[in-house]
């Protein structure tokens, strides 16, 4: 955790700094108003390192306003840094238009008409004449990329917060009985129940969820960012989940940064299944397949006993002539899963970027950001998931619940 926030404080040194030389060194003259905003700039970038390091220490009713303010103000300054990037160009070319044109003169020639008139101010001492022609470019532009992002820092919180998006996916998976035809399984990932995600937005997912008359439940990892103690009552509309074969449960990364074993047996007396490297049969009547589960990729590095991602332990014995979807946090897990056969693999972990354009850097991590795609004999799928890490907001990659529809193939 120590290392994690020396990156993050890094890391805001460097945002803010270019923010601070773009926003205020370049709007403003030396004085008592850039020695402000300076100070203002430093409080600022304090305030989501800190919000990252009292996950651990402080209690929920003190981390939601730090949380509220530290990750709204990282999500503003991140679109405010990309914004100024692009009109960066643009400063450049006006700069160079500027430059071009002759500056007003200024009459320092002029004798004072009397002894009380002051001398004029010595060359070394005087504005020069283009100053106020780059401080309006300065703000004008600082203006500019100041209400851009704003307003789409403003988008993002409406649709962190909104109703997810259902999205059914029909799927075909060869071998599938015909009787198995639009099985649903019902998944989510990524709940993140924190200081600042939780109450009536996680209980209007599950009632969703429950909407759309599952045959089973899949929560495929990320469910809570604190411990569960904290985040009982948060995790609570989880026990009204309402599927015909049960809900099941895979481990995701953030698992591993709180008390893990506590958490498990918390779902598990929600009626949740939780599946560590495992598997069981689902089905109608005699037709059936398989529904597996293993550890997040982290979780063998997390030293926790019995911990670690094992496909093979989940497939040891099973029929082969049988489908097997297998639920997996990451969706680089599908490298395994393909090696060993596994028809298909359902995820989460990516948001979907959560704030574009991360979700091109995510594929430098895993092998799709979301939706459905095929790697070799193996179907992936990716949800976006349903809360957020971070700024409480959603660029590009709306909240959602997906129903997998099986079907068989050919």
């Amino acid at each position: 955790m120590i290392a994690f926030g020396a990156v993050v404080g890094l890391a805001m040194v460097l945002l803010h700094g270019w923010l601070w030389f773009r926003l205020v060194r370049s709007t403003t003259r030396p004085g008592r108003t850039r020695r402000l905003l300076t100070g203002l700039t430093v409080v600022l970038a304090l305030l989501p390192t800190a919000a990252v390091l009292g996950r651990r220490s402080l209690p929920l009713d003190v981390q939601a306003p730090l949380d509220w303010v530290g990750y709204t103000w990282l999500g503003v300054a991140f679109y405010a840094f990309l914004a100024l990037l692009v009109l960066e160009p643009v400063r450049w070319v006006l700069r160079a238009v500027q430059r071009r044109r002759p500056a007003p003169a200024a009459d320092v020639s002029a004798v004072p008409a009397s002894a009380s008139e002051p001398a004029p101010e010595p060359a070394a001492q005087r504005e020069p004449a283009d100053v106020p022609r780059r401080l309006f470019l300065a703000r004008s532009l600082a203006v500019t990329a100041g209400v851009a992002a704003v307003g789409t820092a403003g988008y993002g919180v409406w649709a962190a917060n909104s109703a997810p998006v259902v999205r059914r996916v029909p799927i075909a998976l060869a071998g599938l009985d015909p009787s198995l035809a639009g099985y649903r399984i019902v998944t989510f990932s990524d709940g993140h129940l924190s200081a600042t995600y939780g109450g009536r937005r996680f209980e209007r997912l599950v009632e969703m969820g429950n909407a759309q008359s599952p045959d089973a439940g899949a929560i495929v990892g990320d469910l809570g960012d604190g411990e569960g103690d904290e985040l009982r009552e948060d995790a609570a509309p989880l026990g009204d989940l309402v599927s015909r074969d049960g809900a099941y449960f895979v481990t995701g990364n953030h698992e591993y940064f709180v008390d893990t074993n506590a958490w498990l047996t918390h779902l598990s007396g929600l009626g949740i299944d939780v599946l560590r490297n495992e598997r069981v049969a689902l089905g109608r009547g005699g037709a059936t397949f398989d529904l597996a589960g293993i550890d997040d990729r982290t979780a063998a590095a997390s030293g926790l006993a019995g911990h670690g991602a094992n496909l093979d332990a989940a497939l040891d014995g099973r029929d082969d002539a049988v489908p097997v979807v297998l639920l997996a946090h990451q969706p680089v897990q599908v490298e395994q899963a393909r090696a060993a056969g596994v028809d298909l693999q359902l995820s989460g972990h990516t948001h979907g970027g959560q704030l574009w354009p991360f979700d091109y850097g995510v594929l430098l991590d895993q092998p799709a950001v979301e939706g459905l795609s095929r790697q070799g004999d193996t179907q992936l799928y990716v949800t976006s998931g349903a809360g957020y890490w971070g700024p409480p907001m959603r660029v590009g990659a709306r909240p959602e619940i997906t129903v997998i529809e099986l079907r068989p193939a050919g």
